[in-house]
C-alpha cells in the first residue's frame, strides 16, 4: 500500500514532466512501423526517423492551418447565427418560461421586491469610468508582461517540441532503449522479458492504427454526411469530430454538440439540428457497437470494467491527456503482468 501511495505521488506530482515523456514515448510507438517501413525500403536508420517524424509533423500542421481557415470562414456569419439564436431563445421562453409566468400571475399576486437604493456617486450624477490601465500592476516590468501573457501562448509550443525531442531519441535509440530496459527489468530471464515487450509494443502499435483509422473513417463519414445534411464547413466538423473520438466517452458526445449547436444558429427551424444528431447516433452506433468491438477486442485485452476504472483513475491524475491515455498505459500494466510473476494480479484485476 505504501509503495502505490509513492508511485501515485510521482505520477501526479511529476506530471509536469511525465506527460510530456509519455506522449513521446507513445508518439514513437505510434510511428514504429512507418520507420520499419522506410528501413526495409534501404534509406537508412537516421534518415527513417527524421522522415516519419516530418511526416508526422506536417500532418499536424496541416490539420492546424485547415482548421484555421475553417474557423475563418466560420466567423463571417456569427452576426446571423447570434440573431437566429436570439429568436429560437424568445420563442422558447415565450413557450416555457411566458407560459408559467402569466400562470403564476393569475394564481396569485406578484411579490414586489425592494428595490436596493443608488450608490451615492449614481445619486450625485457621477458615475465610475474603468481604468485603461487597471491591468497593470505597480511595478510591472516588460520581462513581468512578456513572462505573464507570452508564456501561456508559447507553452504549447514548447512542449510540442518536446514531444518531438524526445520521440527522435526514442526512435534513435530504440534498440538502445529495449536493451536497457531487459537489462533492468529481466537479466535472469532474458527471453520472457523480450517477449513481454514485444507484446506490448505490438499491442500499442496494433491498437494506435486501428483508433487512427477507425477515428479517420469516422470523421470523413461525418464530413460526408454534414455536406449533404447542409451544415456549413463540415471539413471542420468532420477533423474535430475525429480529433475528439481520442478521447473516450465524452469525445463523441462533444463532436455532436458542435455541429447540433451551428446546426441551430442556421436553420430557423429545428429539422437540420434533428439530422445533424440522427447522423452521429447512426454513425457512433455503427462505429462503437460493430466496428470498434471487431477492431479492439484481441488488440487491447482489457476488460470493460478495467476501461472505464482506468478512464477515471487516470484523468484524476492526468485530467485529459490522462483521459485520452488511459487505455494504452493500463494495456501496459496488463501486458506487464501477464509477464512478471511477481505483478501477474494486474492481468487478473484489469485483463479480459
Amino acid at each position: 500500500m505504501t509503495l502505490f501511495v509513492m508511485i501515485v505521488a510521482t505520477l501526479y506530482f511529476g506530471r509536469e514532466v511525465l506527460v510530456p515523456i509519455t506522449l513521446a514515448l507513445l508518439l514513437a510507438f505510434l510511428l514504429a512501423p512507418l520507420v520499419a517501413l522506410l528501413r526495409r525500403l534501404r534509406l537508412g536508420h537516421v534518415p527513417s526517423v527524421l522522415l516519419a517524424l516530418i511526416a508526422a509533423l506536417s500532418v499536424i500542421l496541416a490539420l492546424g492551418a485547415v482548421i484555421g481557415s475553417q474557423i475563418g470562414q466560420l466567423s463571417v456569419g456569427v452576426p446571423e447565427y447570434v440573431v437566429t439564436i436570439e429568436t429560437k431563445i424568445a420563442k422558447v421562453n415565450a413557450y416555457t418560461v411566458g407560459r408559467l409566468a402569466d400562470l403564476a400571475d393569475r394564481i396569485g399576486s406578484q411579490r414586489s421586491k425592494a428595490a436596493a437604493p443608488p450608490p451615492a456617486n449614481a445619486r450625485e450624477g457621477v458615475f465610475p469610468t474603468p481604468d485603461s490601465t487597471a491591468w497593470l500592476e505597480t511595478g510591472s516590468t516588460p520581462l513581468d508582461l512578456a513572462r505573464r501573457f507570452v508564456s501561456p501562448v508559447l507553452s504549447p509550443f514548447l512542449t510540442l517540441g518536446l514531444i518531438f525531442i524526445v520521440s527522435v531519441f526514442a526512435l534513435l535509440q530504440q534498440d538502445d532503449l529495449r536493451d536497457r530496459l531487459i537489462r533492468l527489468l529481466g537479466p535472469d530471464d532474458i527471453a520472457l522479458t523480450k517477449l513481454g515487450m514485444e507484446d506490448a509494443s505490438q499491442r500499442l502499435s496494433k491498437y494506435f492504427l486501428s483508433q487512427l483509422l477507425v477515428n479517420t473513417a469516422f470523421g470523413t463519414v461525418v464530413a460526408i454526411g454534414l455536406l449533404f445534411v447542409g451544415v456549413p464547413n463540415p471539413v471542420l466538423f468532420g477533423i474535430l469530430s475525429a480529433l475528439l473520438r481520442f478521447i473516450p466517452y465524452v469525445g463523441s458526445l462533444v463532436a455532436a454538440l458542435l455541429p447540433m449547436s451551428l446546426a441551430a444558429a442556421v436553420d430557423p427551424g429545428w429539422w437540420l439540428v434533428l439530422w445533424t444528431g440522427v447522423l452521429y447516433l447512426a454513425i457512433e452506433s455503427v462505429t462503437g457497437q460493430i466496428i470498434e468491438p471487431l477492431l479492439y477486442a484481441h488488440n487491447t485485452g482489457l476488460s470493460p470494467f478495467s476501461v472505464v476504472v482506468a478512464a477515471i483513475f487516470w484523468s484524476w491524475l492526468w485530467g485529459p491527456i490522462g483521459l485520452v491515455l488511459s487505455t494504452p498505459l493500463t494495456m501496459c500494466l496488463v501486458v506487464v503482468g501477464q509477464h512478471v510473476s511477481r505483478l501477474r494480479f494486474l492481468d487478473t484485476m484489469l485483463g479480459d
